[in-house]
């Protein structure tokens, strides 16, 4: 079984930096492209960043310029680096992997999901 943990939320203040980090633990698998996803309360959960496993990188226009994904792909993990924070950024924010197991098809995979909460 094919699991994401998270790490990094908390309440900063605006223009304060946060880094949010995921692993993905299991075995026999392997990972395509790692999303970072954010949801606020009566919104729709909308694609914050995206990384392939060649280091292609796409970003929401909202955060583009402030925030940045990477991965180490030896050890499954992925990372969002957020500066400049803003109170709309305020939101749970989820990983989530494109996985691949032998002789099944591909599926995406979620964590838990962390709050980041930025104050005015």
């Amino acid at each position: 079984q094919v699991q994401l943990v998270e790490s990094g939320g908390g309440l900063v203040q605006a223009g304060e930096s946060l880094r949010l980090s995921c692993a993905a633990s299991g075995s026999s698998f392997s990972i395509n492209v790692m999303r970072w996803y954010r949801q606020a309360p009566g919104k729709l959960r909308e694609l914050v960043a995206a990384i392939t496993s060649g280091g292609s990188t796409n970003y929401a226009d909202s955060v583009k310029g402030r925030f940045t994904i990477s991965r180490d792909n030896a050890k499954n993990t992925v990372n969002l680096q957020m500066n400049s924070l803003k109170p709309e950024d305020t939101a749970v924010y989820y990983c989530n992997a494109a996985i691949k197991v032998p002789w099944y098809p591909l599926r995406d995979v979620w964590g838990q999901g962390t709050q980041v909460t930025v104050s005015s």
